[in-house]
Formats: structure tokens, sequence, C-alpha cells
């Protein structure tokens, strides 16, 4: 799905149209709301924590020996809150172009909630349709994600799919998926009559997206390009409740502590890694 280009990173503001384009299909896409510059300066410091070796909690590369080496997200898993240990990455999550257009969809002050960076390396399987809310279980509402794309994106190298219209329905209860295809065990499928579509971006592109929109994507195919993606997840003012697995802060930096719910877990539950042949 070819999105309609709805600002720049000089016109931060989310337009009607977008604002529109959110309210009846759950997602809207910000063309070009960070320069290639800065885009590039986050890829760069993520390739250098990767090159760096582990970091408990928050990035955790398994060893060849243990694992099935060929698969690349043994070397490349995901990046688990990095704001809150990397300033650039803290700076990104609470960004004013950001809590700019949040605002305008929340209809109030926003909170952040979570960060991840997915390297998603030629090869990679990718994450079966879901819904973020399930792990997040914000109370009352939802989350809502603001997904920077920090690379060209597309159907070869595992686009991101969206199902336009589910942001209006209940969290579904998830089917497992195809450990094949996807590195989590949840999967969602679209409810009858409705299809998952592709949303092609550019580096520095953000898709904002409601928490309880079904979503997810294929494996990257490519030979040769990452897919790389920063990723935060935000809520409400008003929201009284999250799992305790995610530590909410003003957009300003300070903590801001919410009542725990239940039921909440890190984002996807990943299958147990398989041993070498």
């Amino acid at each position: 799905m070819k999105a309609t280009d709805i600002g720049t990173s000089h016109d931060p503001i989310l337009p009607e149209a977008g604002h529109r384009q959110f309210e009846e299909d759950g997602f809207t896409v910000l063309r070009g709301l960070f320069r290639q510059d800065e885009i590039a300066e986050l890829n760069r410091e993520f390739m250098a924590m990767s090159g760096a070796g582990p970091i408990p909690g928050h990035f955790e590369p398994r060893q060849p020996e243990t694992v099935d080496p060929s698969d690349p997200l043994h070397r490349y898993p995901r990046v688990l809150h990095p704001h809150r240990i990397n300033d650039l990455a803290l700076r990104f999550l609470l960004d004013p172009r950001l809590r700019g257009v949040l605002e305008t969809l929340f209809g109030e002050e926003v909170l952040a909630a979570q960060s991840m960076f997915y390297f998603k390396p030629p090869g990679a399987r990718g994450q079966a349709l879901h819904q973020d809310n399930m792990y997040l279980r914000v109370e009352p509402g939802t989350c809502v994600a603001a997904w920077i794309a920090c690379d060209v994106i597309d159907p070869d190298n595992g686009v991101l799919e969206v199902v336009p219209g589910t942001h209006r329905m209940d969290l579904f209860c998830p089917e497992e998926a195809d450990a094949g295809l996807s590195f989590v065990r949840d999967y969602v499928p679209p409810p009858p009559g409705l299809t998952a579509v592709a949303v092609d971006m550019e580096p520095g592109d953000v898709l904002f997206f409601n928490g309880t929109l079904i979503h997810g994507s294929q494996p990257n195919r490519s030979p040769d390009r990452f897919r790389r993606s920063y990723i935060g997840h935000y809520v409400g003012r008003s929201a009284q409740r999250i799992g305790s697995y995610y530590h909410t802060l003003s957009m300003g930096g300070d903590p801001v502590p919410l009542r725990e719910s239940e039921g909440a877990s890190p984002c996807g539950t990943e299958f147990a890694p398989v041993a070498p042949h």
C-alpha cells in the first residue's frame, strides 16, 4: 500500500488528512519526518552496539555453537528498551516532532512507554500478524506506535503489513505462528473480509498506528539488504495501568509511573531457539 504523503520534516504537525486516515484505518504515515543524516546516525549507533556485544536485558545475541548458526536473528536480535541505555535512542523516543503528532492522535498529553530497534538482516524471519496492546495492556484505551523506517522498506526485505479497520475491534486470542516465517509465537489472522496490506517506506518516514491494529511483517528475502527500524510505543496521559515491563516517561523524560495491569509481557513472545544440527 502506498500511503499518501501527508507531511515533511518541515511540517511535523499531522495534517487533517492524516488524522482522518488514522481514525478511519487505524494508521497513517508521515513522510520524511526525520532527516537522512539523523537516520544514518541512528543506524551507525545501533550497528556499533551490535558489534560491541551483549547488553544483558537489552541486546542478547546467542553463540553459534548453541543455536542454529544459519538464523541471522541469533546474531542480530532486536534491541529492547534501548532508550534506557543509550542517549540517542532516548532522544529519538522523546523527539518533539513525534510528540506533536502523537498529541494530535491522542488528543491529550502523551507518555513514552517502550522503545525497540529491529535489525532484520537478510534472511531473517518476520513477525506474524499481532496486536501490540496484547502485550502492553494499556488500560483504559490503548497504545500508539511510532514506527520509524531506517532503510528503504518494501516487500523484498520484509515490509510492515497492516489490516485496516481492525483498530475498532477487540483484542483477539492469537493462534500459533509458523516458526519458519515468524520469530514470535503469536499469530492473529485477519478477520473475515479483511486483508493485510503492505506499507512501503523510505528512511525517515514514520508509520503511526493504533495498538489494537493487526500488523506484522514477512521474512526478509533480499540477499543483501537490512530492514532496520526504530519503534516507540506511547500512551495517553489518561491511561491508568500498563504492564510492569513498561516504565512510562513524560515527553520531557521524567518518570510518570502507572499502576500495573495484568497479563502484560514484552512485545511478542519468541519461539525457543533451535539448536544446531
